[in-house]
């Protein structure tokens, strides 16, 4: 296993895990002082009575809700953070819980920001541990997404609508105090949504084992949820109310999240934030999309880490098979097997064109990639022509 010569490792805050997890959170609360909290949710969660079952189960436990906020778009943005601050303030709410996928995490997060720092706008907090430690706000996240890790996560994406950037806010205060699992919440996810959530995650574990900043810590979370990802997301997709393969796959979200907030990611992020960014593709399936190819690319650079990965997709009967020459290869394979199985069973299509991406829109993609922090931490240089070649490959 590698050890870099130094190393950091958050780990994420208190994790609720399964039966009665969302039951504790009110009991969590208590011990922070907190008695008024505010619910970030968005209109789905809302319809399908999924923000009332987390509303009742907060005031059973003797916390009360001040405020209700579901009017969150796909994408957080920053002009919605700085409307639900002031919508807190008024409330004099103390403490925050967020049901969602990302979006709605994330704009929990810049919210959490904004009144911890006492500010009114969250453009003044872009940017890498430049937050100090402020006032703390009590925040719990309750994900109905196997995907994004962001309850484990120190990192949030937000949306400058107006320049059509995808804004980076990373810092350890961004972490929530309670990571609440509980698995009632995600067997309502379509079969498209699981399939691109969990291949979201797959390709934050395996850039995470992979990257630069990559470390033995890091390393045993992404391990984890590879295995966790590969033995269940199937399962979910074509059985989706079987309750025991949604709580492993909101567990391998988890690891896979707090690894890549440790670690950090790669190529795949910088390509996947800019498609997202200026044509609107959906993160998971962007991932999904561009997962092998980017593999392929690294691979010169990564041939022992795909060797390790291709330990826990395969038979060990099946590993030593392979003859060692070529393990990263198969391994590269295996993958894109694994992601192109799941993406056929929820109906997508991995290819660009068939999602609407316009080539006429790949300079542009390609700039702003070379441009994205997280291409610092990947394992090869990559430049204007190599990103262009990857989104060519992909279409």
């Amino acid at each position: 296993m590698y050890i870099p010569g130094y190393y950091e490792f958050v780990n994420p805050g208190k994790i609720l895990s399964g039966k009665y997890a969302l039951e504790n959170i009110s009991t969590e609360f208590k011990l922070f002082g907190s008695s008024r909290v505010m619910i970030l949710s968005d209109k789905v969660l809302e319809k399908l009575g999924q923000v009332q079952i987390l509303s009742d189960a907060l005031i059973s436990g003797g916390v009360k809700v001040v405020e209700i906020y579901t009017d969150i778009p796909a994408d957080s943005s920053i002009e919605v953070v700085n409307k639900i601050a002031e919508l807190y303030r008024k409330a004099n709410a103390d403490s925050i819980v967020a049901l969602g996928g990302g979006s709605v995490i994330d704009t929990a997060k810049g919210l959490r920001m904004l009144i911890s720092q006492g500010g009114t706008d969250i453009l003044k907090f872009v940017g890498a541990e430049v937050l100090p430690y402020a006032k703390h706000v009590p925040f719990a996240a309750v994900p109905t997404t196997s995907g994004t890790g962001s309850e484990a996560t120190a990192v949030a994406v937000i949306k400058d609508n107006g320049r059509k950037v995808k804004m980076e806010f990373i810092s350890q205060f961004l972490l929530p105090d309670l990571a609440v699992i509980d698995e009632r919440f995600t067997t309502s996810m379509p079969a498209k949504v699981t399939a691109m959530t969990g291949l979201d995650a797959l390709t934050h574990a395996i850039e995470s084992y992979s990257c630069l900043q990559k470390n033995p810590v890091s390393q045993c979370y992404a391990r984890s949820a590879i295995e966790l990802i590969k033995d269940n997301l199937i399962t979910c997709i074509e059985s989706p109310n079987d309750r025991k393969a949604r709580l492993a796959m909101a567990n391998g979200s988890l690891l896979a999240g707090s690894a890549f907030s440790n670690s950090m990611v790669g190529i795949v992020h910088a390509i996947g934030h800019s498609l997202g960014g200026v044509c609107s593709l959906p993160h998971g399936l962007a991932m999904a999309i561009l997962l092998p190819h980017c593999m392929r690319f690294n691979l010169d650079k990564c041939r022992d880490d795909y060797t390790e990965i291709l330990k826990m997709f395969v038979t060990p009967e099946e590993f030593v098979a392979v003859p060692a020459s070529q393990r990263a290869e198969k391994c590269i394979e295996v993958v894109t097997a694994f992601a192109h199985s799941a993406a056929e069973k929820a109906g997508l299509s991995l290819k660009l064109g068939d999602n609407k991406i316009n080539r006429d829109d790949f300079n542009e993609v390609a700039q702003r990639a070379i441009n994205d922090g997280a291409l610092i931490v990947n394992p090869k240089a990559a430049g204007l022509e190599d990103v262009l070649a990857i989104l060519n490959a992909a279409y």
